[in-house]
């Protein structure tokens, strides 16, 4: 294969299949199993979600209240681990926190048997139980605050609500924060995911699988774009600026790019944003309507005669953020709560990998320099 029929990011080329979840870009669908991601929004839980994805199929009745129980039971961490966090500087990113904190989950709650299915199980709870406390602890130490204990009666998204703040959500908040999760729990070959799979193939230990993940998802054109659109949405400041701050934007830089529109795969708006914004606007109509959501439905509008004919629309991240910081949860944990969600997609990919597992080991044709003499120390210039 020559250097120009290499793809740019390996667009469109396969690397492995799977039966987890399905994208169509230019019908805007998006399913989990075989189901749509907006039935899965409207009418499941994420952890019903969570075990569709882990498992294959909707769980039993019984399955599901089982599994809600083993996850219950797993939200505490090791008071050594929760030590750590506390010697964790205030300044840091709460991603490079929670990718460290899920490393060391590791450490106390071992696993490195792979082919130990009942092991790789307990593990997979313990990681997604975990997470939501791990991040929510360092939101509060960072702020001096003592982290809180895990509620035993609430749901994984209400009790994340409860963790963070002290009290428990509204229904209406709750359901925005479970959709939020369920929206993002999996989204086919990204780079995060593909991640996790590269790490798997190594027989890496599951939070060493995970932690890699969440490292990827951190950059901007990850998960960390929901940050910077939010920003983008400061800096307009009120609807009424949208036009002309777009207009000199573009006459500075002719390519400038909008964040939030946009995505390799989607070609018209993406789904999870459709489901998203009208989950924001029932929760805005119980409460006060953010202006920084008047800007973003303005900033859509101004934007869709200028880049709908390139096939770039809002993706999950350009609506996710105004709703997170309409709850007053900080930016900087917009990410972490993406890692939250996706860790169910996460580890799905990984149990399939191991299901028929070969390391990948991708070529790279070499276009660098050939024959080069070597030049004692003494002689270089």
């Amino acid at each position: 294969m020559s250097q120009t029929e290499i793809p740019a990011g390996l667009a469109d080329v396969p690397v492995t299949k799977t039966a987890i979840s399905d994208i169509d870009g230019k019908n805007a669908t998006l399913f989990y199993r075989g189901i749509p991601v907006q039935v899965l929004a409207r009418e499941s839980s994420f952890e019903e979600t969570s075990w569709l994805l882990l498992k294959g199929d909707l769980p039993t009745q019984r399955e599901l209240a089982n599994f809600h129980f083993d996850l219950r039971s797993r939200r505490k961490v090791h008071y050594r681990l929760l030590e750590a966090l506390k010697n964790f500087p205030e300044s840091g990113h709460p991603m490079d926190a929670l990718q460290a904190s899920v490393a060391a989950l590791g450490l106390f709650y071992p696993s490195r048997n792979v082919s130990d299915a009942a092991a790789n199980w307990e593990a997979s709870l313990r990681i997604i139980a975990s997470m939501p406390t791990l991040v929510a602890a360092f939101a509060r130490l960072r702020s001096g605050e003592m982290p809180i204990e895990p509620h035993p009666d609430l749901d994984h998204a209400a009790n994340f609500y409860y963790m963070l703040f002290g009290k428990e959500p509204s229904a209406s908040v709750r359901k925005v924060i479970d959709a939020c999760l369920i929206l993002h729990a999996e989204h086919h070959m990204n780079a995060s995911t593909f991640t996790a799979r590269v790490a798997g193939s190594s027989l890496a230990n599951p939070y060493q699988v995970i932690a890699a993940a969440v490292g990827s998802l951190s950059g901007p054109l990850h998960g960390g774009a929901n940050e910077e659109v939010l920003e983008q949405l400061k800096e307009i400041g009120s609807p009424d600026r949208v036009q002309a701050w777009l207009e000199q934007k573009r006459a500075s830089n002719p390519s400038f790019k909008v964040m939030g529109l946009g995505h390799r795969v989607y070609k018209v708006k993406d789904p999870r944003a459709t489901v998203l914004q009208d989950l924001a606007e029932r929760v805005f109509a119980e409460s006060t309507r953010p202006i920084l959501y008047d800007v973003a439905v303005e900033l859509e509008k101004a934007c869709l005669p200028i880049y709908g004919p390139k096939g770039v629309f809002p993706n999950v991240d350009f609506y996710s953020g105004v709703v997170y910081s309409a709850l007053k949860i900080p930016t900087d944990l917009f990410t972490p709560i993406f890692a939250i969600a996706r860790v169910s997609g996460w580890l799905a990919h990984w149990f399939e990998q191991l299901q028929n597992n070969r390391i990948y080991r991708p070529d790279a044709p070499y276009i660098g320099k050939q024959n080069v003499t070597y030049t004692p120390l003494e002689k270089r210039p």
